[in-house]
């Protein structure tokens, strides 16, 4: 029978789930820095639930126009993982992270955040999944770099934030936890046809709650007095951070395995902390440093093993 392999429309459309996966690498270390800059002057949960919100309602919009506005129809199924995702990323993953890096460093942020293969590997461990020796292995050697980032952060502090806080550390690894869960249960629960309507849902429903949790707690956002660093920062992640890079995720999600997926976190820490030293005066101990190398070589022996063990091919350039 002929077969579509030398297909070039075919190429490209096997190829769009790691052109996707390359933006998630790229774009998604540069938000680090940004969200540094934009809480400067702007209260964190409102701004950042008005990014989703905002970034959310482009996207349905393009959506409902190249697609139609069938595209936005979700059965209640549907409609429930959307909501929980939304909560669980947007809302609790990427709400905890923007409160956090009032009191750690962005760089010192996505080394923490670089943990995400490991949670998602214990995770699976809980739904019944037995992972190879070598991921237990690479856990293990992962939690040993986040306790040396979280002790060194709480001694040291971070350079160049608002405040310091002993709990800030802590409070990225519980974001993390959420964001975890959101993407574990993405590749599990229903979810409609076309994966843009549903980031766009996502991220409407958690900013909502993102943005609600932010008057609850007392914040209110002077408009008038936001500096022109924090607009600038806030344009760009609701543009290249939620719109871009949060829709490329949610869509590599049902593309590709999500321990295929978590290899945004070789990359992520690199650009976050190149820039927060570069941009920001972010100053890093060796200590620290040790404790980061300690952790993306755990992810990489997680994401290889899981790699090898489920027969997944490894994206072109990854490391060998």
């Amino acid at each position: 029978m002929p077969t579509t392999t030398g297909c070039p429309s075919s190429t490209r459309t096997a190829a769009l789930p790691w052109i996707a996966l390359g933006v998630v690498y790229l774009v998604w270390g540069s938000t680090y820095l940004g969200i540094r800059f934009l809480i400067e002057s702007a209260p964190a949960m409102l701004a950042s639930g008005a990014r989703f919100v905002g970034a959310g309602l482009i996207l349905a919009a393009i959506v409902a126009i190249v697609a139609g506005p069938g595209a936005l129809r979700f059965t209640r199924p549907q409609l429930v993982t959307a909501a929980l995702v939304g909560l669980l990323l947007p809302g609790w993953g990427q709400g905890l992270v923007t409160v956090a890096e009032h009191h750690v460093s962005s760089g010192l942020t996505a080394l923490l955040v670089a943990c995400m293969p490991l949670y998602v590997v214990l995770l699976r461990r809980i739904l019944g999944e037995r992972p190879p020796r070598v991921t237990l292995l690479g856990v293990s050697l992962g939690l040993c770099g986040l306790g040396v980032l979280v002790l060194a952060g709480a001694e040291g502090g971070s350079a160049g934030v608002t405040g310091n806080a002993w709990w800030g550390p802590w409070l990225v690894l519980l974001a993390v936890l959420g964001w975890a869960l959101g993407s574990v249960a993405s590749t599990r629960l229903p979810t409609p046809p076309n994966p843009f309507g549903l980031a766009a849902v996502e991220m409407m429903i958690g900013g909502t709650a993102l943005a609600g949790a932010g008057l609850l707690a007392g914040e209110r956002w002077e408009l008038g007095a936001t500096s022109t660093s924090s607009w600038i920062s806030w344009g760009y992640l609701l543009v290249f951070g939620s719109l871009l890079a949060f829709s490329s995720y949610i869509y590599v999600l049902g593309q590709l395995p999500v321990s295929t997926v978590a290899t945004y976190a070789y990359v992520n820490p690199v650009i976050a902390v190149m820039l927060g030293m570069l941009l920001a005066g972010e100053r890093f101990s060796l200590v620290q440093l040790g404790g980061g190398l300690l952790v993306l070589l755990a992810v990489v022996l997680v994401v290889r093993a899981e790699q090898r063990s489920r027969g997944i091919p490894a994206p072109e350039g990854a490391a060998r």
